[in-house]
C-alpha cells in the first residue's frame, strides 16, 4: 500500500510539474522567438501557448495574451538591442477567434515593445563608449518604463473594448516608432559607422 501511495505521489508531482511547464511555455508545439521586421506575418496562429487556468477575461471569452521581452548583446564594437514576441507564450483563448480588433490590440503591444527597444538603443547611441553597466542600465529602464506603458494601454483601452482609445494609442505609438526610425536597425556600433 505504501509502495502504491508513494508512485502516486511521484506521479502526481510530475504531472503537476509538466502542467505549470506547459502553461508558461508551449514546448510540444514550440515556435522560436520572432523579431520585429517579422511583425506583418503574426496572426492568431502564431498565438501557439496553452493556458489551463483563465476561462475568461471580465466575463468575456474573446481575450488573447502576448508575451514579449526586450533583448540584448554587449560586444566590443557594438551593442544589439531587440524586442522579442514569443508565439509558444503568447496565448488565444478561443483559437478559432477572427477579430482583428482584439488581434490588433495584441499586435501593438509587440510595437510597443519595439517602441521601448528604439528608445533603449537612442540612449545607447549617445554614449560616447560602450559603458556595459550603463547599457544595462538604460535597458532596465527602458524595460520598466515599457511595462508601465503596457499596463496603461491595457488599462485605457480596456483591453481592446474601448475603441476611440484603442486607436488613439495605435495612433500615437505608430508616430513614436516613425520619430525613432533611425534606430529600427538591432545593432548600434560604436567606433564605427552603422
Amino acid at each position: 500500500m505504501r509502495r502504491f501511495l508513494k508512485y502516486n505521489v511521484i506521479f502526481a508531482v510530475i504531472l503537476i510539474s509538466g502542467v505549470g511547464i506547459l502553461s508558461h511555455t508551449n514546448y510540444l508545439d514550440y515556435e522560436g522567438p520572432m523579431t520585429f521586421d517579422k511583425y506583418d506575418e503574426i496572426t492568431f496562429k502564431n498565438f501557439r501557448g496553452l493556458e489551463f487556468f483563465k476561462k475568461s477575461l471580465y466575463g468575456s471569452e474573446r481575450f488573447a495574451y502576448v508575451y514579449t521581452s526586450i533583448d540584448y548583446e554587449i560586444q566590443d564594437n557594438f551593442v544589439r538591442i531587440q524586442s522579442l514576441f514569443h508565439p509558444s507564450r503568447s496565448f488565444v483563448y478561443k483559437k478559432n477567434s477572427n477579430s482583428q480588433e482584439l488581434l490588433t490590440h495584441e499586435k501593438y503591444h509587440i510595437k510597443i515593445t519595439e517602441l521601448f527597444v528604439r528608445k533603449a538603443k537612442e540612449k545607447v547611441s549617445e554614449l560616447l563608449d560602450i559603458e556595459s553597466d550603463k547599457i544595462r542600465s538604460i535597458i532596465r529602464e527602458c524595460d520598466l518604463d515599457e511595462q508601465k506603458f503596457q499596463d496603461e494601454y491595457d488599462y485605457e483601452t480596456f483591453h481592446s473594448y474601448v475603441l476611440s482609445e484603442q486607436k488613439r494609442y495605435e495612433e500615437r505609438v505608430d508616430s513614436l516608432l516613425d520619430l525613432l526610425a533611425e534606430f529600427k536597425k538591432p545593432k548600434i556600433y560604436f567606433n564605427e559607422k552603422n
